[in-house]
C-alpha cells in the first residue's frame, strides 16, 4: 500500500508551497489536492501558476483532485446557492455545477494526476432516479473533459442513498458509464456495513479514502480515534493491488502540533499493521 495525504488536513490554510514541502518531507510521495477555494482557488492563476512551477521542479506528484463541494471560498457557509452538486435537477443550475469541476479539472493543464474524486450528490440525499438522471448528464460532460486531460473520473461512497456501494453499482448498471471507485472506508463504516460495502466495490477500487468516526458522524478523525476495526479495513484493503494508494483524508485535530508528520505515522501505522495479531 502506498502513503497519500489529502490536503483536507489542512483544508482551512491556503495551499502554499510551504504545505507541500511539509508532505514531502514527511515522507508522502504524492498528494490529493481537496478543491476549496479558500485552500486552493483554481480559479486564481497567480495561485496555480505558483503551484504549477513548484511541482514542476518537485519530486512529490499530485496522485488525485478532490472535486469542489461548494463554489464559494467560505466552506458554503455563503449559502444553498453555494452547493456544487452533479444530481441538481434544474439543468441550468446543474450547467453551473459542471462548468465548476471544469474549472478545477483545468488544473491538469499544468499539473498532471491521476485522477478527480468525485461525490454523487450531497450527505443525507434521498434516492431520487431524476437526481441519477442529472448525474449521468453531468458525469457525461465531465468525464469527456477530464479525460482530454489524462484525468480519470472516480466515485466516492458518501453517506447518501445515492452513493451508498449499492447504489453507485445501481447507478453504473443502469447508465453504463464505465467509472472506477474511491473507496471510502470512514464513509463505509458508517453504514455499519465495511465488508459488504468493500466487497460490491471492489472490481471499481483505483484510490481510497482513509479516516475513522463513531460510526455515525463524519468526522475524519486519525485511524484509531474512533470505534472503525482497522484490522479488518486493512485486511479487506490488502486483498487489492500491493500498490493501492491510501489517501489519508484526515480533519486537523486541535493542538496538533505537527499534524502532516503525525498523519505519515498513522499512514505507517496501518500499512504495517498485524492483522493476524491476538
Amino acid at each position: 500500500m502506498k502513503p497519500v495525504l489529502s490536503s483536507h488536513l489542512f483544508v482551512r490554510q491556503r495551499l502554499t508551497t510551504v504545505w507541500l514541502e511539509r508532505v514531502w518531507d514527511a515522507g508522502f510521495p504524492e498528494v490529493e489536492i481537496f478543491c476549496a477555494r479558500q485552500h486552493i482557488d483554481y480559479r486564481d492563476k497567480p495561485q496555480i501558476n505558483e503551484l504549477r512551477y513548484w511541482f514542476r521542479d518537485s519530486p512529490l506528484k499530485i496522485h488525485s483532485l478532490h472535486s469542489p463541494m461548494y463554489n464559494d471560498d467560505v466552506w458554503g457557509r455563503s449559502g444553498p446557492q453555494s452547493v456544487v452538486d452533479i444530481t441538481e435537477t434544474s439543468k441550468a443550475k446543474r450547467m453551473i455545477t459542471v462548468d465548476e469541476i471544469k474549472r478545477a479539472l483545468e488544473i491538469a493543464d499544468g499539473i498532471p494526476f491521476h485522477y478527480l474524486i468525485q461525490h454523487l450528490g450531497i450527505a443525507g440525499q434521498e434516492f431520487d432516479e431524476r437526481r441519477l438522471e442529472a448525474a449521468f448528464s453531468s458525469l457525461e460532460e465531465i468525464k469527456v473533459f477530464a479525460g482530454q486531460r489524462g484525468v480519470e473520473v472516480l466515485l466516492e461512497n458518501t453517506p447518501n442513498r445515492l452513493s451508498t456501494a449499492e447504489g453507485l453499482n445501481y447507478f453504473l448498471g443502469e447508465t453504463h458509464l464505465n467509472l472506477g471507485y474511491c473507496f471510502d472506508v470512514g464513509h463505509a463504516h458508517m453504514t455499519g456495513r465495511l465488508e459488504g460495502e468493500f466487497e460490491l466495490m471492489k472490481s471499481r477500487i483505483r484510490s481510497t479514502h482513509i479516516h475513522d468516526n463513531n460510526g455515525k458522524e463524519d468526522e475524519h478523525k486519525f485511524p484509531g480515534e474512533g470505534n472503525l476495526d482497522w484490522k479488518k479495513a486493512v485486511k479487506l484493503l490488502r486483498t487489492l493491488p500491493a500498490d493501492l494508494p491510501i489517501v489519508m483524508e484526515l480533519k486537523e485535530p486541535a493542538g496538533m502540533e505537527h499534524i502532516v508528520k503525525e498523519a505519515k505515522t498513522a499512514a505507517d501505522g496501518l500499512i504495517e499493521l498485524n492483522i493476524d495479531e491476538q
